[in-house]
């Protein structure tokens, strides 16, 4: 089939959608829902036989869905209509939930019924929920929907529901001397992502997100107790949480205490070491250990990595690699590996240049501790999504093993045509060849799992079931293989042969070189494309890699 993803942004939802399409031989572009006109002019140029919403904050013109089927993936059960679908049932602590697709009508989200999928609720941030739960199962409802419109012979049945309102602000409201940690949690949760909790630090307006429950910390409700790293902790009616990001009034989402200097008053309540707290509370680096294996996680809130996180990371891998351990497990975290450099607190600094070129050399760092590793064998388990130099980054490592349903953009062109570092000259030809590289690097597209691995870019996709589970296995039979021995000594071998060829100080310092220039360079491009990404600046267009139908050579198949 001929079909047109329309969609608010290219999001991972839409990304995961578009390449499973893809990969079942459909004919797909894609429009943003910038204006009834443009998306009528979509149709006009692409002929589709079928519109596909996985992503709108808008409803299709009556112009388009009265002539093409449109179908609308609602993130509710069927019968849920209105917005905020997932806010509510996040807020409300539903056990299960689902996601619907549905054909576009004039009343919103009450078409009739394609496709329908459940899955258990858990407790979690609603962006946590639609990169995994909700990813999974429209992706599933999708694919049968599409196959009944092609097979044309199901008939989609309507389901009685009710609309609900948006949730508002006055819906999303903390009251700190009488909810507990549960309840602040939810309503924290329920607005992650977007648009945040309405709330108020150091007397003043803010907006709340990314927060962790904390087991030992208590105060006076609404009290801010303590603060660590980036994180302020703060006491509810029974306990405390964590707060790990805010957006104060008129400015971008950061890290709690770089958004409120205020808090360095606060007392530092540091953890004692790199290993895994037993009982719940803020820990963005983790480590721990099983069957001469340590793993170490980094739940670094959506993927991104900046200069003082990298410096944290690579200590605590240089600290782990001291460990009486045969394997290391980098683990990253639930819902990202790593998106590469941190562009917020990039955009806040007061010369984004300088702290650009901070933050690249640090994760450039931080790639080299891994590669120069000699005392294990490392692993990068990748189970959540990865961008740019994380991409790379997860490659430093002597295994890749990742989770089938993530999401792979491993270039930086889309960033204001940034270069990129992390080795990835030095990482990606010998896996991919030449032409594979520059093909990789150019193509702008997003990557399955399974494609990474067909490609050889990665070493093997597992499922989604028990990924954890999986990768914990191997990295023990790793560990305690008869061969481990040689394997370190080839290992070692092949890093003093390819340091003679190329040393990696000659790599980092030719990749850093193009990054200088996109970083002090006449050509603004990286710091124009990096405000509007931080200000999630409306889309005025398409991006012509995506929008095919727009090429001037494109045309409809015969």
């Amino acid at each position: 089939m001929r079909i047109l993803l329309l969609a608010h942004s290219f999001n991972s939802l839409v990304q995961r959608i578009h390449r499973e399409l893809a990969a079942r031989s459909h004919d797909l572009s894609v429009e943003f829902d910038i204006a009834d006109a443009v998306t009528e002019e979509a149709v006009s140029l692409f002929r589709p036989h079928l519109v596909l919403a996985p992503y709108l904050k808008r409803a299709i013109p009556e112009s388009v869905w009265s002539r093409v089927p449109c179908f609308i993936v609602h993130p509710g059960i069927p019968g849920d209509r209105g917005p905020s679908a997932l806010d509510w049932a996040v807020q409300g602590v539903r056990d299960a939930w689902g996601v619907t697709v549905l054909q576009a009508e004039a009343e919103m989200d009450a078409g009739p019924v394609w496709a329908s999928m459940r899955f258990p609720m858990r407790v979690a941030r609603k962006a946590s929920l639609y990169r995994s739960e909700v990813t999974e199962a429209a992706v599933a409802a999708v694919l049968v929907a599409v196959d009944r419109i092609q097979a044309g012979n199901f008939v989609p049945q309507r389901v009685a529901g009710a609309a609900h309102a948006p949730m508002r602000q006055a819906d999303r409201a903390i009251d700190w001397q009488r909810m507990g940690a549960a309840a602040v949690l939810a309503r924290i949760h329920a607005a992650d992502g977007f648009p945040g909790v309405a709330d108020m630090l150091f007397g003043e307006p803010c907006h709340l997100f990314d927060a962790w429950p904390e087991a030992t910390l208590r105060g006076v409700p609404g009290e801010l107790l303590a603060r660590r790293e980036t994180a302020i902790c703060r006491a509810t009616a029974d306990g405390a949480v964590w707060i790990g990001h805010v957006r104060r009034s008129g400015g971008i989402k950061l890290p709690a205490t770089l958004a409120f200097p205020e808090s360095a008053r606060l007392p530092e309540a540091p953890l004692a070491s790199w290993w895994r707290q037993p009982e719940p509370g803020w820990q963005d680096i983790a480590y721990s250990e099983a069957e001469g294996v340590g793993f170490l996680a980094f739940e670094f809130y959506n993927g991104a990595m900046s200069t003082a996180q990298c410096n944290r990371l690579a200590a605590a891998f240089r600290w782990a690699t001291a460990r009486p351990t045969r394997v290391i497990v980098l683990q990253g975290g639930a819902d990202f590996w790593s998106n590469g450099i941190h562009l917020n607190t990039i955009e806040a600094a007061d010369s984004p240049s300088d702290e650009s070129w901070a933050n690249i050399n640090a994760i450039d760092d931080l790639a080299e501790a891994i590669l120069r590793c000699e005392s294990q064998l490392t692993v990068a388990a990748v189970g959540g999504n990865a961008g740019a130099g994380g991409c790379f980054l997860a490659r430093a490592a002597d295994f890749v093993w990742v989770r089938d349903g993530v999401m792979l953009n491993p270039h930086y062109r889309n960033m204001g045509n940034l270069f990129g570092s992390e080795f990835w000259t030095y990482l990606l030809p010998p896996r991919v060849g030449s032409d594979g590289a520059a093909a990789i690097m150019r193509r702008r597209l997003p990557m399955t799992a399974p494609e990474s691995v067909a490609l050889g870019f990665y070493d093997a996709c597992l499922p989604a079931p028990g990924f954890s589970v999986d990768v914990a296995r191997r990295a023990a039979e790793l560990a305690n293989a008869g061969d481990f021995a040689g394997k370190l000594q080839v290992k070692g071998d092949k890093r003093a042969a390819d340091e003679a060829v190329k040393p990696l100080a000659a790599y980092r310092a030719e990749e850093l070189a193009e990054m200088r220039r996109n970083f002090y360079g006449f050509d603004p491009s990286y710091h124009v494309a990096r405000y509007h990404f931080v200000a999630r600046s409306p889309h005025s267009w398409t991006p012509r890699h995506l929008a095919r139908h727009r090429d001037l050579d494109w045309r409809i198949p015969a």
